[in-house]
């Protein structure tokens, strides 16, 4: 097996995202730039998305991580929203896309068709998340795009079984169809619910953080395998686990909490690096097959259905933002009022990705009877033309078209301001255990270590108020930032001191690493104390 594609692969993909990081294009466009660019190079072998690798192997952490830094709580508040785009926008966009393909191409079959939009229907859960972070959203609108994101997947494969099971002559109708997706649904949430306790509870028994982060690599493909040998929805079963954990996170130790988030953070990275590079890559194999559908009415055919996708999630949001406070004045009352803005952003938002492509490839080459799939190198076209479209007009727009909109971000005074409110009530709980527990006996400690640890409550306490501070006339620096660069030389004076005992067989590297580590320790604690 030649491994050196997939190291170029991820090598490769790396270095462009690090370097998107410093331009003020997402970094998942210029992925998708350079896998296109790339796969014009000769002797650049083909990356042919496999399905069964992408779908069981990439989508369920990449949904695991999205979960569990989402916000159960903030889903739960928008669950309607987050519903109505999910469940009910997926299955319209599969019908009017499918529709519309259908009166357009001539000669496919209106059931290849509505696989074609059951393929394009659900917006990406990376494209959306990493385009949501990088331009700064109102929470809300952000929590809406992520929810939908990670349940419109379910939907989308769901139908697309269906479309496809009608397409290659299964016997199958639409009460079929709503049955099937009702069990896979509720079998997917319902593995999520049997699974999640145990994994929890295992995950706070274990008492070493390496078998627990090697247990939480495992978490989100063993939900997904569970639920797809029973026929449910894999990627449901992964969003309900993920959200309780991330949810209930605070009572795992706090050497697995460090561990597990440097160990995501490069999961997710190099996975998301490597997708939206792959994207790209598919354009020779896409067009190597396109066949009798070459030149102009291909590019025709591509350019409809992609303002079919934007259009239609216009026509469903709007709708579906306004028209139940019409109806329900408990609506009325407990949700604040949206905007046009509001809804416009979250209609423009709606990037497609791999797993679209994914689906695609998917899609069997013969029907009963030993015939070719109609329009099959079709479908496939138009998907991959949908996601690059959309991210590039849609991904390329949406930061200035929200500064055009003038969409209030997040509000970060009042951020800081809540933040140092539950500090201090921490804080206040925590000096009064702390003056509990000294007045036993058993715990008593020296003044000065005593103090000590009451100096760290109130550094504690009062770093966030001091984000609150008027900046150095001189260097334009805010308070917290002085402290964290004072902090950082101190500690790499440190730092150089033990390397150069170490140099002086004065001590051992063992104990350098023991020193060294506790150093990096502080200057975590440091750089997260006023971040």
């Amino acid at each position: 097996m030649n491994v050196m594609p997939l190291l170029l692969l991820v090598a490769g993909s790396a270095a462009v995202a690090a370097a998107g990081r410093r331009t003020l294009v997402p970094a998942p466009l210029l992925l998708v730039a350079a896998g296109l660019a790339v796969s014009y190079i000769p002797g650049v072998p083909d990356y042919t998305l496999d399905p069964h690798v992408v779908l069981p192997l990439l989508l369920p952490p990449l949904l695991y991580t999205a979960a569990t830094d989402s916000s159960y709580l903030d889903l739960r508040a928008q669950l309607r929203p987050v519903a109505l785009l999910s469940v009910g926008y997926v299955l319209f966009a599969t019908v009017a896309v499918g529709w519309a393909a259908y009166l357009l191409v001539p000669g496919l079959p209106l059931t290849a068709a509505l696989v074609l939009g059951a393929v394009v229907a659900p917006p990406d859960a990376v494209a959306a998340t990493a385009i949501a972070r990088r331009v700064g959203l109102p929470s809300r609108i952000t929590t809406i795009l992520q929810g939908e994101s990670l349940v419109n997947d379910a939907t989308a494969i769901t139908a697309y079984r269906v479309a496809v099971a009608a397409a290659v002559g299964e016997a199958t109708s639409w009460v079929g169809g709503i049955g099937e997706f009702l069990i896979a649904a509720v079998g997917g949430i319902g593995i999520g619910l049997v699974l999640m306790v145990p994994i929890h509870w295992l995950r706070t028994h274990l008492k070493e953080a390496l078998l627990q982060n090697t247990l939480s690599l495992l978490i989100p493909f063993v939900a997904y395998g569970v639920a797809e040998q029973v026929h449910a929805s894999g990627v449901l079963a992964v969003v309900v686990v993920a959200l309780y954990l991330g949810h209930r996170a605070w009572e795992v130790d706090f050497a697995t909490r460090l561990q597990e988030d440097a160990v995501w953070k490069m999961v997710a990275f190099v996975l998301e690096s490597s997708v939206f590079a792959l994207i790209g890559l598919q354009l020779p194999v896409v067009l190597r097959g396109l066949g009798e559908y070459e030149g102009a009415d291909a590019a025709w055919y591509a350019v409809a259905v992609f303002l079919v996708v934007v259009v239609t999630r216009f026509v469903w949001v709007y709708p579906a933002t306004f028209l139940p406070r019409l109806l329900s004045a408990r609506i009325r009352e407990r949700e604040d009022n949206p905007t046009w803005k509001g809804a416009f952003i979250i209609s423009w938002a709606g990037m497609r990705g791999v797993v679209s492509l994914a689906i695609a490839f998917s899609i069997p080459q013969t029907i009963h009877g030993g015939e070719d799939f109609p329009g099959r190198n079709l479908i496939l076209f138009l998907t991959f033309t949908t996601v690059i479209g959309t991210l590039v007009v849609q991904g390329l727009t949406l930061p200035p078209l929200i500064g055009l909109l003038r969409l209030p971000g997040r509000d970060a005074q009042a951020e800081t301001l809540a933040e140092a409110n539950a500090q201090a009530q921490a804080s206040r709980a925590a000096e009064q255990r702390l003056d509990e527990l000294l007045t036993d006996e058993r715990n008593a400690l020296p003044e000065p270590l005593a103090d000590r640890l009451r100096t760290v409550l109130e550094r504690r306490r009062n770093a966030v108020w001091e984000r609150l501070g008027q900046p150095n006339p001189i260097t334009g620096e805010t308070v917290d930032d002085t402290y964290r660069r004072l902090a950082r030389e101190m500690i790499s004076a440190e730092r150089e001191v033990f390397v150069k005992l170490r140099d002086l067989r004065y001590i051992d590297d063992e104990m350098l690493r023991t020193l060294l580590r506790r150093l990096d320790l502080e200057e975590a604690a440091a750089y997260r104390e006023t971040t």
